[in-house]
């Protein structure tokens, strides 16, 4: 069995989650503020050292065409920095529409008041990290 965290990156917000391969389900965790792509990584460190992934997954923005949208090499660059930082290996996911997803499951849930950025941003990482286990089988 192995945990592996996912992350949905964006420029001002960064959802989290965490999943095991035993069961390929995930959790939201949280959003993480950021300034122009840049997390508090004593967050990050906290939540890694707290849950202790086996691996990291990062939610590559893709346009439905399949090209790179503006914010895809700041999520490539988001990557190379958890690995640079933490040793752990870190991969990309297509995220192409979880977080319309994301925003689908809470309104269904709790109307407007559940869509709060943070909880979007976190749901839409464990949908990420959802796909990614689709992807393994």
């Amino acid at each position: 069995m192995s945990t592996i965290m996912a992350f949905d990156f964006g420029s001002k917000s960064i959802g989290v989650a965490v999943g095991q391969t035993i069961t390929g389900t995930a959790s939201p965790l949280m959003g993480i503020k950021a300034r122009d792509g840049i997390p508090n990584w004593d967050e990050i460190a906290a939540l890694i050292k707290e849950w202790q992934p086996d691996k990291l997954v990062v939610g590559l923005p893709i346009n439905m065409d399949g090209t790179d949208q503006h914010v895809t090499r700041a999520a490539r660059k988001f990557a190379n920095r958890l690995f640079g930082r933490f040793g752990i290996e870190t991969l990309t996911q297509d995220e192409r529409l979880t977080t319309v997803d994301a925003r689908a499951r809470l309104f269904e849930d709790g109307g407007y008041r559940a869509l709060k950025k943070d909880q979007v941003d976190a749901l839409a990482a464990a949908l990420i990290l959802e796909s990614y286990f689709e992807s393994q089988y």
